[in-house]
């Protein structure tokens, strides 16, 4: 058992896991900074300020992952070579478009909460609640994003 109480190979598992998770927070981090810096249009006050708030909470979620991490008795990766090399989502081009922004907004979406409801399995077969519980706030709020982020693109009659 490892210092919180779990097996330490799951922990190591669930950590290497996490690692995954943290490239694509990384990699989706630097994009929404992209989007925010380069956004050019008729919405751009609308947008520019909703991908600050997304890349704002983004980097809250990259801390606790990173902490997670350690509290499993692993290390975060910091390489950004790494982070590339682990990572499902794929960086952004400097795109000025809105509704291109917002796709690949929710195509990341979707990658992560795909990757979370993994681990939430994970987590659950290991007994780790401290995990499980972090996974299961992630999907909460990243499937209202999803929705809301959708109900924008979708075209009005």
């Amino acid at each position: 058992m490892n210092t919180i109480g779990l097996n330490k190979e799951k922990a190591k598992e669930l950590a290497a896991k996490l690692n995954e998770l943290l490239a694509d927070y990384q990699v989706f981090y630097t994009n929404v900074r992209g989007f925010h810096w380069n956004i050019k249009g008729e919405k751009f006050f609308e947008l520019h300020l909703k991908f600050e708030e997304l890349y704002n909470d983004l980097i809250l979620k990259i801390d606790e992952i990173a902490e997670r991490i350690l509290t499993l008795g692993e290390k975060p990766e910091h390489r950004y070579s790494r982070y590339l090399q682990l990572a499902t989502i794929h960086e952004a081009g400097n795109t000025e478009n809105g509704r291109e922004n917002m796709e690949a907004i929710l195509e990341s979406l979707r990658i992560l909460i795909a990757k979370q409801r993994e681990l939430l399995d994970l987590s659950d077969e290991a007994g780790d609640e401290g995990t499980n519980s972090l996974m299961s706030d992630y999907l909460r709020e990243q499937e209202k994003l999803s929705w809301m982020y959708s109900a924008y693109l979708t075209k009005s009659n």
